[in-house]
């Protein structure tokens, strides 16, 4: 059998273009199976020709330098590309058809209460425009529970404020459409109408934008998170997947079902919205012990 040179790269190639996967996911998968091609390489052998038992002594070899969800992820990483190898006819037999991940400890996501929720809302300071922006964006994280990612991504052409949706470009560059509450509406028309134009020098698309009018980035998100936590007083360290974890965790207390709420976080699967019913199943316990006289 030929073996084509850049074999990793066309993989890469193909989950970026074909796939629609993000730079961040395209990294991890070249991290983890360039680490696999080093050890196999300490072997004599390569990612073409390795078999399932030097997949197997390789993730051996990771037991105690890694933690199980990394191990996992490495599994991950290797099932998708011997797929890719057979679908492309380099090799006949998969040999990490039958490797098994570790299983991950389930820990349960960390949210904001309510209260936190409305504090931290309320700690930019909307007298100044960039506070205005700040108050327009964690509305919309929250209001939404958008990722950071798909926030920063937002562009005008996504949003619809007369009948408040906007569409939002998820993992895999799968579209959905979410509602916005009427506070994202009300505090986004404020910063839509009353700052973004002075600060759109460069005639950019994007919704949410620095003074100067570059584009305001996750890191950007997170420092303005961390900055109007600790303004509001919450102890806990917030992070922007919380306001996630938050909005979804309000609605299915709220007695939202957890097939509309997969449909509004974008979950591909069900399974991962699930974990927010044992969260609520947490709670539940918590309150049974806290209040019942036979706790």
């Amino acid at each position: 059998m030929k073996r084509p040179r850049g074999v990793l790269g066309a993989f890469l190639g193909y989950l970026a273009t074909v796939r629609g996967l993000s730079p961040r996911t395209l990294e991890a998968y070249a991290r983890d199976l360039r680490k696999l091609e080093g050890y196999l390489a300490l072997l004599d052998r390569d990612l073409l020709n390795a078999t399932e038992e030097d997949l197997r002594a390789f993730l051996a070899s990771l037991d105690g330098q890694l933690a199980p969800s990394s191990v996992a992820r490495m599994v991950s990483s290797i099932r998708r590309f011997y797929r890719y190898l057979v679908m492309q006819g380099l090799r006949e037999e998969n040999p990490a058809e039958l490797l098994v991940a570790p299983r991950k400890p389930r820990t349960l996501p960390q949210f904001l209460t309510v209260e936190e929720v409305e504090r931290l809302l309320a700690a930019p300071n909307v007298q100044r425009p960039q506070g205005i922006r700040d108050r327009a964006l964690l509305e919309v994280m929250y209001g939404s529970g958008l990722r950071v990612s798909e926030t920063v991504g937002l562009e005008i052409p996504h949003l619809d404020l007369q009948d408040g949706l906007v569409r939002v470009r998820g993992k895999g560059a799968k579209d959905r459409v979410v509602p916005l509450t009427d506070a994202a509406v009300h505090w986004l028309s404020a910063y839509l109408d009353g700052v973004r134009p002075g600060w759109n020098l460069r005639g950019s698309n994007r919704v949410f934008l620095t003074r100067r009018g570059g584009v305001l980035t996750r890191v950007a998100v997170w420092k303005l998170l961390r900055k109007y936590a600790r303004r509001a007083g919450i102890e806990k360290e917030v992070h922007p997947h919380m306001l996630r974890h938050s909005f979804a965790t309000h609605l299915l207390m709220g007695g939202m079902d957890l097939r509309t709420l997969q449909a509004l976080l974008g979950h591909a699967s069900l399974n991962t919205t699930q974990i927010y019913t044992h969260l609520d199943l947490a709670r539940l316990r918590e309150a049974v012990r806290k209040y019942h006289p036979r706790r």
